[in-house]
């Protein structure tokens, strides 16, 4: 997912006062050093701190004084501005630190110094007492000379005191080489199988001929045996592996293992537990992204918080945002809706493709041989809302919903009834944030065709699905679909700008062919309207293999209308051949599955895995599973189940990329209010996140340090920096919800 153009930014050189210097020799092929007096042996020279911050050589280290009560990190900082980078060049970011008490997190970046003040490499280290050296590399992705270095210690309650010494900025060190840890070589799904699904294993080895395999139980018993199906170099990863089927053992049970070739796997269990309540937490996922309200703790015990950006220091606030400078004369109430990432922005696109699929996991389990919309009823996942007599998922997808219809331009202004493309901060702010701390203006961004057509499609499938809830809000929600709809045909090529990237995304998507399918079919599955299907039935999407290798997204929606015209009942003609091109697609991932001896519908052009990766194995999986709904064909049913054991341990990173599933997960998500990493007084994602994964254009600095090279599913990090490969995002974790509820309806 290409939602970002540049670099994070950091607010931190706003609200310094930076002394003035010579620069630095410029950096050459030999080890230069880039840090005036970096061991403060006899003064501080060349560092400068901000107002709050008192600071002094002490015992040939520098030692700073920072108040308590600041709200930000970079409400307290000290630094050297004029530094010189080289694009390319790495470089060995080193210090050392102290902190008293013990406890304290500081965040060392290195950085623009000067408007727009982008952070190039970052890492924020808890500090102990006696102290502690920290040595990184990483390498520029500008040349400059106006670079600073900067350790910013602010957002504590209580007075510290913060000592660096040795700080050092080595230009022309070879880059680290980052060795991942993989564990045992016999990958599984570490979470879970069906007793009467798939059973699939991967196992890296060097042998060319078949291996034995056994199947043991908690106790160590084995349960089954076989031989591995030798596989040959996987391209995906550059290895050589084997594969395992065990799916004949119909057993139940906790912490089975597989071993092969001297190798134990991670455990996991046989049953069907673990995906009911996947199923869950993929869903409760969206209640601590809501925007516009307090976090209650009871409901999320950790996750408690004040609400966020409304009208309240320091929050500017979304009660009354203006346009950006020159597209508007009027602000907009735009308070509510989910954040839509690890950022404070608020996006239609990615917010309509999200709810899209939230209301498609509860329409599915309404229209499906094996659903079970009981499962996900009133109560199911603990909301302010529960106890409403509405189906907690409506209610959730709701709170999003009502944020969508605000961003549309009002009556009697110029592009009424289109809608703005996004809210978000003015700037770029830094790690870690709280949304009740964010002091940035906020505003609004360009109406769009593609998030009118977005508007408009969740909106019309909202109004069939809430109709029984609440016919008022169902009417509310055609009527602006009908606005939208209206007012994206007046003005069909207003195409988001790719370069509106400072302080959000931009997504950027030259193409509205595919959102005009999408919004007109569900229009007609809502209304029946002759209009709709003309437009349906005409539109040469409707015809076109729609399906591509990387699945669809944000920038790619007429999948969502073709998978819903194929499911959901109406009399348009032709529904035979609309049902049938989702079975062809179903037939093409699934041989892409079979080909792949990891078993992922997923095999991008060239083995460069996109932004986004796991959400969009999960969709093709999306495609399969419905394929199964319309048919019954067990072959699609297991093969929609095998997609799960990708994100969920078999891989070849041999990590599960859903926070708190499995013995390794990922729990390092790109966020700034899921944020431990940085502070320790934050807690990690909630369990049921799914990390973004393994993307080939490592676009963020951290991953450019340590990924550098990569092979396909190599290149992803569990970090917090890693915003191109580990960031969380509304759409991920939709297209995780829905093949979550499936696996779980399979019981």
């Amino acid at each position: 997912m290409k939602r970002r153009r540049t670099a994070l930014l950091s607010l931190a050189a706003l609200l310094v006062a930076a002394l003035t210097a010579a620069p630095a020799a410029p950096a050459a092929a030999d080890e230069v050093e880039q840090v005036r007096n970096g061991t403060f042996d006899t003064t501080t020279e060349s560092w400068w701190t901000t107002g709050n911050v008192t600071a002094g050589p002490a015992d040939g280290r520098l030692c700073a004084d920072v108040p308590g009560g600041t709200a930000n990190r970079w409400d307290a900082a000290v630094g050297q501005n004029d530094i010189t980078l080289v694009k390319g060049e790495s470089y060995r970011f080193s210090f050392k630190a102290s902190g008293v008490p013990a406890g304290h997190v500081v965040r060392a970046i290195v950085g623009l110094q000067a408007a727009p003040y982008d952070t190039w490499y970052e890492v924020g280290p808890q500090l102990s007492a006696s102290g502690d050296s920290y040595a990184y590399t990483f390498t520029s992705p500008v040349d400059t000379g106006q670079a600073q270095v900067a350790f910013q210690a602010g957002g504590a309650a209580d007075a510290w005191r913060l000592c660096l010494d040795d700080v050092s900025l080595l230009g022309g060190v070879p880059p680290e080489v980052y060795q991942p840890d993989t564990g045992p070589r016999v990958r599984v799904n570490q979470v879970a199988y069906l007793p009467a699904g798939p059973k699939n294993a991967t196992l890296v080895t060097d042998a060319g001929t078949r291996l034995a395999w056994q199947l043991k139980n908690a106790d160590g018993r084995p349960v089954a045996h076989g031989w591995t199906v030798p596989r040959g170099t996987d391209v995906s990863s550059g290895q050589n592996v084997h594969s395992i089927d065990f799916g004949t053992f119909r057993g139940r049970g906790k912490d089975f293992t597989l071993v092969a070739d001297g190798e134990t796997s991670r455990p996991f269990d046989i049953g069907t537990g673990a995906y009911e309540q996947l199923r869950l937490d993929s869903l409760k996922y969206y209640y601590t992204q809501r925007s516009g309200i307090a976090i209650r703790d009871e409901l999320r015990p950790g996750y408690g918080r004040p609400a966020g950006h409304l009208n309240a220091t320091p929050n500017q606030g979304d009660a009354n945002v203006p346009c950006r400078p020159g597209l508007c004369d009027y602000t907009l109430d735009v308070t509510g809706g989910w954040y839509d990432a690890g950022d404070h922005g608020k996006y239609v696109v990615n917010g309509g493709i999200s709810t899209w699929e939230l209301l498609s996991t509860y329409e599915r389990s309404l229209l499906a041989r094996t659903g079970r919309p009981g499962r996900l009823g009133d109560g199911s996942l603990a909301l302010p809302e529960s106890g409403n007599k509405v189906p907690d998922i409506l209610d959730e997808a709701r709170w999003e919903l009502e944020f969508l219809l605000t961003m549309q331009v009002p009556d009697g202004q110029p592009l009424a009834g289109m809608a703005h493309s996004k809210v978000h901060d003015a700037q770029w702010t830094g790690l870690p944030l709280l949304p009740g701390d964010d002091p940035q203006k906020r505003e609004l961004h360009a109406p769009t065709t593609q998030a009118t057509l977005n508007l408009a499609a969740a909106a019309a499938q909202a109004a069939r699905l809430y109709r029984p809830y609440d016919r008022e809000f169902a009417a509310k929600a055609l009527s602006a679909a009908r606005t939208a709809w209206r007012a994206a045909l007046a003005h069909p090529e207003m195409y988001p700008d790719p370069d509106d990237g400072t302080g959000g995304g931009a997504y950027p998507d030259d193409n509205t062919s595919d959102e005009f399918y999408w919004a007109a079919a569900e229009l007609y599955l809502t209304t029946g309207e002759r209009e709709f299907a003309g437009h349906v039935l005409k539109s040469p999407v409707h015809t076109a293999d729609i399906f591509g290798p990387l699945g669809f997204d944000w920038s790619r929606t007429a999948a969502a209308g073709r998978l819903d015209l194929a499911t959901v009942p109406s009399g348009l003609p032709g529904r035979d051949k609309v049902r049938r091109s989702v079975i062809k697609a179903a037939d093409t991932y699934l041989a892409t599955a079979g080909s792949q001896p990891y078993g992922m519908p997923y095999a991008p052009d060239g083995n460069l895995y996109d932004w986004g990766s796991n959400a969009q194995v999960l969709n093709n999986a999306h495609v399969i599973a419905t394929a199964y709904d319309l048919t019954g064909a067990a072959q699609y049913r297991d093969g929609a189940l095998e997609s799960m054991d990708y994100v969920l341990g078999r891989n070849a990173l041999n990590i599960s990329y859903v926070t708190g599933y499995g013995e390794v997960a990922s729990h390092r998500q790109h966020s700034r209010w899921y944020a431990h990493e940085l502070d320790p007084n934050l807690p990690d994602p909630p369990k049921g996140t799914l990390a973004g994964g393994a993307n080939s254009s490592i676009q963020d600095p951290y991953a450019q340090s340590r990924l550098k090279g990569c092979t396909g599913q190599f290149c992803y990090i569990d970090d917090i920096q890693s915003w191109s490969t580990d960031e969380t995002a509304v759409n991920w974790n939709a297209a995780l919800a829905w093949m979550a509820s499936f696996a779980a309806d399979q019981d």
